[in-house]
């Protein structure tokens, strides 16, 4: 088979540069992926009892770019949503990101209306204050409201989900969930937010139904070699496995999917609780809440946060520090020396680096860009 372009990996990534390419510049592409589904972490479908889950936990679809929105548009209709979630705190459900609201459910009215005021004084309302950066303050009783937070919302489930304390993360990672100085309980504030009405799957399926299109699942990469001959390559893989780990591997934490069906038509108040301190699993989520499904029972999904094993798991998050960062770009560098522009490494895997999903498509558009340009 001979196609213009091969592109390792049917996620975001993936799919938009696919699309883009065969539509846009009307070349041949080859779409492959290790996995039996396109839609890469965003899969979703419908289980024995007919509700539509996530199969690698919940995802939820937010963007401030119109560009990105309008590009996805063209695939799907929405369902809007406004995404909540509440934490488990001290035998309390209080809304997270932590902000006024979750004040008055943590304590005694007249000294969260003094905390309040002190907040609002001293950072503004509507500010979001990364919590490393609060516990900066000298003032007393803003210090212990900072540690009172860190301690029951941050450090146990920093701890869990990465198997380090959060001052040992890149301060990006603590700065994704601030305090929020505001009566928004919503965990999201972009401008965009709504679910894939018919999931994620559809949407895929629809990205990537083009005629220059096609795809192979079940296959790794290098099983067609010698037998697919293509110009260049996009990969979204783990870029030290690309090279055979010869700089060394890049570390990674996975996730471990517990599935629940009960006979109820409701078990959470809302999609999210988190559980920061209590139990080894980090959130439970009720797909139902995303979805705005009406049908019998309801079905969970429990996280555990784990270590990577190349063995047994998936490698979902790389880990935020810069002696990583630091091994990453030694792979960078390995691959403009000896790739010299014929393998373009994108995604969350292949730029060692979290996206969410509105992030991974607007870097598939801009690697199109430059494509496109050349």
């Amino acid at each position: 088979m001979k196609v213009d372009w091969l592109i390792v990996g049917a996620g975001f990534t993936g799919a938009v540069l696919a699309e883009r390419i065969a539509s846009q510049l009307g070349q041949k592409v080859l779409v492959v992926d290790r996995r039996n589904h396109i839609g890469g972490n965003a899969y979703d479908f419908y289980d024995e009892h007919g509700v539509l889950v996530h199969k690698y936990g919940p995802h939820i679809f937010h963007t401030n770019s119109c560009k990105v929105w309008d590009y996805l548009s063209q695939f799907t209709e929405w369902r809007p949503y406004y995404h909540r979630v509440l934490a488990s705190v001290e035998g309390k459900l209080v809304p997270v990101p932590f902000n006024l609201n979750s004040l008055y459910a943590l304590f005694p009215p007249k000294y969260a209306e003094r905390l309040e005021e002190k907040l609002i004084r001293t950072y503004g309302f509507g500010v979001k204050v990364p919590i490393l950066k609060m516990k900066e303050t000298d003032d007393v009783e803003m210090r212990f409201l900072a540690d009172y937070i860190y301690r029951n919302i941050f450090y146990g489930y920093t701890l869990k989900q990465w198997g380090l304390k959060p001052e040992e993360l890149d301060p990006s990672v603590t700065g994704r969930v601030p305090v929020y100085i505001s009566r928004d309980d919503r965990y999201f504030q972009d401008t965009y937010q709504a679910m894939p009405k018919h999931g994620y799957t559809v949407m895929f399926q629809r990205i990537l139904a083009h005629k220059n299109i096609k795809v192979l699942l079940n296959t790794d990469y290098r099983e067609i070699a010698g037998e697919v001959y293509f110009n260049r390559m996009i990969y979204t893989g783990p870029i030290d496995e690309f090279f055979g780990f010869t700089k060394g591997s890049l570390p990674y934490r996975s996730l471990r999917f517990e599935f629940l069906h009960l006979s109820e038509e409701w078990h959470q108040n809302v999609g999210t609780l988190n559980y920061p301190n209590e139990y080894d699993f980090t959130r439970i989520t009720e797909f139902k809440r995303l979805s705005g499904q009406v049908c019998p029972g309801t079905t969970l999904v429990v996280e555990y946060p784990e270590a990577y094993d190349p063995v047994v798991n998936e490698p979902y998050y790389p880990v935020p520090r810069e002696e990583n960062q630091s091994l990453y770009r030694l792979y960078k560098e390995l691959a403009q020396k000896e790739l010299e522009g014929r393998v373009i490494f994108a995604g969350r895997l292949g730029d060692y680096r979290y996206y969410n999903m509105d992030q991974a498509v607007a870097r598939a558009l801009t690697i199109f860009s430059e494509i496109g340009g050349r």
